[in-house]
């Protein structure tokens, strides 16, 4: 294993520690469905997501459990493996890295609980965004930094010459 490697999983492990600490202190201090406020635009609200993101699935009858469980597994085995493949890439490597470690939290939330723990509620209003958590901000974070990685690359290349 390469030091990059190593660094990528570092990153993953502290992503997913992160998470479950959070989700930890979630479960300890809140109470399920209570808002607290904690600033004018964001509660901290304990709630159980079966499905997966924007709640996709969460009436299901339950198989979503597993089938979210296995896709996240797969797609872990996946990013471990382009990990390793392209360690060159910093950028892309730390993106992965947030992914990873995000499934991860999530998918041992499937296992404990049988469906995902959020806990940040942002709002305007009346107008709520879907509850989250860390694990989701950081796989967020890893998308948005494989397109800017990606855009840049396009975007940065000289025209080609005729």
């Amino acid at each position: 294993m390469t030091l990059t490697f190593l660094r990528c999983l570092a990153v993953a492990t502290v992503t997913l520690l992160l998470d479950q600490a959070s989700k930890w202190l979630a479960l300890s201090n809140l109470q399920m469905g209570v808002p607290e406020q904690v600033l004018p635009f964001l509660n901290w609200l304990l709630l159980f997501n079966p499905g997966a993101a924007f709640s996709f699935l969460a009436q299901s009858s339950g198989w979503q459990r597993w089938f979210f469980t296995f896709l996240g597994l797969f797609a872990c085995i996946y990013i471990v493996f382009i990990l390793r493949k392209h360690q060159e890439d910093r950028l892309l490597c730390l993106a992965l890295s947030l992914i990873l470690g995000g499934a991860l939290g999530n998918i041992l939330d499937r296992l404990m609980y049988g469906a995902v723990v959020d806990f940040i509620d942002v709002h305007y209003a009346n107008w709520h965004w879907p509850a989250f958590n860390i694990a989701d901000s950081a796989i967020c974070i890893g998308a948005v930094l494989i397109i800017f990685g990606e855009l840049h690359k396009s975007f940065g290349k000289s025209p080609q010459s005729h």
